[in-house]
């Protein structure tokens, strides 16, 4: 059941001007970075060193005009809390990101994606306007014409080396109460992909609407198309917040349904598939295990203090285990190179299950009028998979910590794809700037911080300095 919000009134001028002021007080030459405890990134980060900048009052939803269909929301609200504004007026964000805690601000400089994005495209794709809070310590508004466009438009995927959002504007679309699902088995990659390619240029299968399409694949011969049908009515939904775990459904179920908040979030309780690494899949523990912890934050949490302390990592050691390579990606491939990228990774890293889900640049007026962005260059009119893996493999016997990662890097770039960088990355300077926009990036940052206060992008990705 979708829990009732409360609403609490924002005072956002008070709280962008508590932010300004704390990003005054950071002394020259210091490096610049957000005071918040949660993060949903992989990236190894330095420790912090000195106050960062308040953001404690930049959580919230500053309102919600239904008519218009859009909402006005600050850079640290996360998905969860809008959608708990949102869905009372029988609205949603045009792309929701699949884990609750993810923020507006960083799915839009950081990118995000879910099963409504074959139609949507991504996040910042929704997005109209941006208060930005520059380099320099001022604020602009950056809308997609304008003084600050060429902002508004290498803002996504700068990863904070542009600025902080800490006003957004974005799109919403109509939703119902519940979401139908089919989930339909396919023994050849190929034909996944045909599917896929239906889907997105009839909007229909079998006869039936599409609103929402992502899958899974457990083996090249068994994989699932998850697609979804927004409605009004459903016989008796199911329920993947207590012992039952969704993404072993698709196995058993041909026809399911879900309320439209357990849908949008049907695959946090789990973290998709990553909980059983704290054996919350197993029935005793799921029972004892408190609900309210079956939660992605909460299992990050875990895995940073995993990382910090290495109590895995010794006992494996002790027990004389070859030491792990953490492999955590999400990459876009091309369509017509998924069912070959896939089997690929399957032979060469062997991960299972990987997530499914397709995008297109979002097209707006018509055939053509995709919007092109700069830092993560998709082409517009073209069809993407994006593909999640997310855990570790064992280091092999003359290998090193990386080159599991280095190798998907190069298979990305041979299919002509290109990678998220929430996680590890490994690309020299040359190769990141060409994939990334580096010309463009560069150019705005000196526009907008030209004392290059902000820490740079491949500093943040790579470099982790």
């Amino acid at each position: 059941m979708r829990a009732e919000r409360v609403d609490h009134p924002v005072d956002h001028d008070h709280a962008v001007a508590t932010l300004r002021r704390s990003y005054a007080a950071v002394p020259p030459g210091e490096p610049v970075r957000l005071a918040k405890r949660t993060s949903n990134l992989f990236r190894p980060r330095s420790a912090p060193s000195g106050p960062g900048l308040d953001v404690s009052g930049l959580t919230g939803v500053i309102g919600v005009d239904p008519a218009a269909r859009t909402a006005d929301v600050q850079g640290m609200c996360t998905y969860e809390d809008l959608v708990d504004a949102t869905l009372p007026h029988g609205l949603m964000p045009l792309v929701v990101p699949q884990l609750r805690t993810i923020t507006l601000g960083g799915a839009v400089t950081g990118l995000g994606i879910e099963s409504t994005s074959f139609r949507n495209g991504l996040p910042h794709e929704s997005v109209t306007e941006m208060d930005i809070l520059t380099g320099s310590g001022e604020i602009v508004t950056a809308r997609s014409v304008g003084e600050h466009a060429d902002l508004f438009r290498a803002f996504p995927n700068s990863l904070g080396s542009l600025g902080y959002a800490t006003r957004l504007r974005i799109e919403l679309q109509p939703v119902r109460r519940f979401v139908s699902l089919r989930n339909i088995r396919f023994t050849r990659l190929e034909e996944l992909a045909d599917a896929i390619g239906e889907v997105i240029d009839k909007g229909v299968w079998a006869g039936e609407p599409v609103d929402a399409m992502d899958g899974v694949m457990f083996s090249p011969g068994e994989a699932y198309l998850v697609l979804g049908s927004f409605s009004d009515e459903a016989e008796r939904p199911s329920d993947y917040t207590g012992q039952d775990i969704y993404y072993r459904s698709l196995r058993r179920r041909t026809r399911d349904a879900l309320s439209a908040y357990d849908y949008l979030w049907r695959w946090d309780t789990d973290w998709f598939w990553c909980s059983s690494a704290f054996g919350v899949q197993h029935p005793v523990v799921r029972r004892l295990w408190p609900q309210r912890y079956r939660r992605s934050d909460f299992y990050h949490r875990l895995v940073r203090f995993e990382h910090r302390h290495q109590v895995a990592a010794r006992v494996d050691r002790w027990r004389g285990r070859p030491a792990r390579e953490r492999v955590v990606q999400d990459v876009e491939i091309p369509l017509g190179e998924t069912a070959g990228f896939l089997r690929w990774f399957h032979r060469n890293v062997g991960m299972t299950p990987v997530w499914l889900c397709p995008l297109r640049l979002r097209e707006r007026a018509g055939p053509g009028s995709a919007r092109a962005w700069p830092l993560y260059p998709l082409q517009p009119g073209e069809t993407y998979v994006n593909i999640g893996f997310w855990g570790s493999v064992p280091i092999a016997a003359g290998a090193a910590d990386g080159d599991v990662n280095r190798s998907i890097e190069r298979a990305v770039s041979e299919a002509g794809g290109h990678k998220s960088l929430y996680s590890d990355a490994y690309y020299d300077r040359e190769s990141f700037d060409r994939l990334y926009g580096g010309q463009v990036w560069g150019a705005v940052r000196d526009r907008y911080d030209p004392d290059h206060r902000l820490t740079g992008l491949y500093e943040k990705a790579v470099a982790r300095q």
